[in-house]
């Protein structure tokens, strides 16, 4: 009898354990989800597609919680989008704002949170190292947006590959290098709080 009652104790100690487990992930998830859209939200309209942080908040959600989460928040988020919610720059939601301009940037972001989210999972030990490896995956990460973007921006607007590179691209590069920087360098340093 006794231990059937230590199994029923440790099959419950094991349940709350599993239960809260998934409520953290699906936590860090949303919290990683609205980090992507407050920051989308922050826009700046230098040029003709609008200075944001989103791909600051993208590259840090996806090297900060891993692949499994990472990359959840950023399907949430282009979900939340695709259904209206106005989660993306400008306050913009629906199709339309997927079949714009910026569209192919925005599916993008799934490879530029997916990379380095891939990253995190090769151990190093210096935390200088780890930076810079993380900060690699982040701008290969961002080639993979950027290439898929101006593909879908060729096809949606029949122009030249220079045009939108020149349009959507060329413009942004600086900016978007230090805000990986950032992104790379802020998830290193919090990355012991994420377990």
């Amino acid at each position: 009898m006794a231990v059937k009652e230590q199994a029923a104790a440790s099959s419950q100690k094991s349940g709350k354990k599993i239960a809260r487990s998934a409520a953290k992930n699906l936590a860090q998830t949303a919290l990683g989800t609205a980090l992507i859209t407050v920051c989308a939200w922050v826009t700046v309209p230098v040029f003709t597609i609008p200075f944001t942080l989103q791909t600051f908040a993208v590259a840090f959600v996806g090297a900060l919680l891993g692949w499994k989460k990472g990359t959840a928040a950023v399907a949430v988020y282009i979900l939340m989008g695709l259904v209206g919610i106005p989660v993306f720059a400008g306050f913009k939601s629906g199709v339309a704002a997927l079949a714009g301009s910026t569209g192919g940037y925005i599916v993008g972001f799934v490879f530029l949170a997916l990379l380095p989210a891939l990253a995190k999972r090769i151990k190093i030990s210096k935390t200088w190292k780890r930076c810079a490896f993380s900060y690699l995956s982040m701008v290969v990460g961002l080639a993979a947006c950027y290439a898929f973007g101006t593909a879908w921006f060729v096809m949606m607007y029949g122009c030249t590959v220079g045009y939108a590179l020149m349009m959507c691209i060329v413009p942004y590069l600086a900016a978007d290098f230090v805000k990986l920087a950032a992104a790379a360098a802020l998830a290193v340093r919090l990355e012991r709080y994420i377990a």
